[in-house]
């Protein structure tokens, strides 16, 4: 895995871990937006939603379930944000597939 994310999927680089299975790993941005700010990823090297194969598309169901979950657990279940960036000109940094789930106060209605 040759980005951040797989370098801390492997363990080479340290992160807030919030959740982890087999399959997905959830950690704290080291950014965050707002007070809750959770990056979900699958541990599949997966550059970004168009690179997403048929057999793959389970990961993104887990994904959804993963941020209920979390959403739950920090209480932002009312109202929170479940977003991705795809391809550079969508404003993808790190081209591992990742969401973030972002809440804990007021969001507002503009996206860019």
């Amino acid at each position: 895995m040759s980005t951040v994310f797989g370098k801390i999927i492997r363990g080479d680089l340290p992160s807030k871990k919030v959740f982890e299975n087999e399959r997905i790993l959830a950690i704290e941005d080291i950014a965050p937006v707002a007070p809750v700010h959770i990056l979900i990823m699958p541990k599949k090297e997966i550059a970004n939603l168009q690179a997403l194969a048929p057999e793959d598309l389970p990961l993104i169901v887990e994904i959804v379930e993963v941020a209920k979950k979390l959403a739950d657990e920090y209480n932002i279940e009312d109202g929170y944000r479940l977003i991705t960036n795809n391809g550079k000109l969508g404003g993808q940094i790190i081209f591992h597939l990742h969401f973030h789930l972002i809440g804990g106060r007021q969001l507002s209605h503009t996206m860019g």
